[in-house]
């Protein structure tokens, strides 16, 4: 999904809070000369359509500055929002021309049931999102990981994920995905019910 977004130099000297009453959302562009940044603005309404469709850390986005004469893929590094009223505050862009490789957060997409979950079981989820390095444009948008073969007490581990070519994890190969809890027995489900609760220690 191709995601475009226009941008407008900030000038110099402007309060963010100015900027936000006048229907303006501060932004910033890193990367796309060396440590240099620039700062800008979109219009909020811009700045609500373009995360309805790209996610933050994961979708590479045309960000189109007219002042500069400057457009180039980029993607959404933060997001910041007003801590109660869930207002956008601030966002931030990476250019990634000059990069050979990045580092995202992709989502994990579980499908399948488990044998085990057939069985009672229950599927326990650790990770829900896959910190991966790869190339700018070999970015997936999800991963997934197929539990259907999972059996109760099955565990199913990092380095045991099909990733996509290209795509290295950088987490720990050994840290757990996801696991399949053995189904209680009758006699325990039924202790459970029954057992009373501890008193208190006066």
């Amino acid at each position: 999904m191709d995601v475009t977004v226009e941008c407008q130099k900030r000038q110099e000297g402007i309060n963010p809070r100015a900027l936000r009453r006048s229907g303006l959302i501060p932004a910033v562009l890193y990367g796309h000369k060396g440590t240099e940044s620039v700062s800008l603005t979109l219009t909020a309404k811009t700045a609500e359509t373009l995360l309805k469709k790209a996610k933050v850390n994961n979708t590479l986005v045309e960000v189109k500055i007219p002042d500069i004469s400057w457009s180039g893929k980029a993607l959404v590094r933060e997001v910041q929002k007003h801590p109660w009223k869930n207002a956008l505050y601030h966002l931030s862009f990476f250019s990634v021309a000059s990069q050979d490789s990045l580092e995202v957060g992709v989502p994990l997409h579980f499908i399948g049931e488990g044998e085990g979950v057939k069985e009672g079981g229950v599927l326990e989820i650790m990770i829900t999102e896959l910190q991966v390095q790869c190339a700018p444009g070999n970015i997936p948008e999800s991963i997934d990981v197929d539990v259907s073969n999972m059996q109760a007490g099955d565990s199913l581990r990092v380095e045991e994920l099909i990733l996509p070519e290209g795509v290295v994890a950088m987490i720990e190969p050994g840290e757990m995905v996801a696991t399949i809890a053995a189904p209680l027995s009758v006699t325990q489900a039924e202790e459970e019910e029954t057992a009373e609760p501890t008193p208190a220690e006066a």
